[in-house]
């Protein structure tokens, strides 16, 4: 019998899988979930999220940069985007 999901255990799901660092066909084996099912939903839900882009808050980083690059030693950002994955911008001052 198929069990019917609503969207937001599709998306717990997904988080679940995204966080397990198992592949998306390990997770789907271990939590008897059909994989086409379940790629669909993820889709789907990546695409409902992207439709939101428009509510996204942006921080105006001009304000770190000073009038001049002698006005200071500069600035040093690190976004941390997960998995180790690191952004990192620097100014030479």
């Amino acid at each position: 019998m198929r069990k019917h999901r609503t969207p937001e255990q599709w998306q717990a799901l997904v988080d679940q899988q995204r966080d397990s660092g198992l592949s998306a066909p390990q997770f789907c084996q271990q939590e008897n979930i059909g994989y086409a099912s379940f790629c669909h939903w993820r889709k789907r839900l990546s695409e409902a999220s992207t439709d939101d882009s428009a509510d996204a808050n942006f921080l105006d980083l001009s304000s770190l940069m000073g009038g001049s690059s002698s006005s200071g030693p500069g600035w040093n950002i690190v976004l941390s985007l997960g998995n180790g994955v690191e952004l990192r911008l620097s100014q030479n001052g």
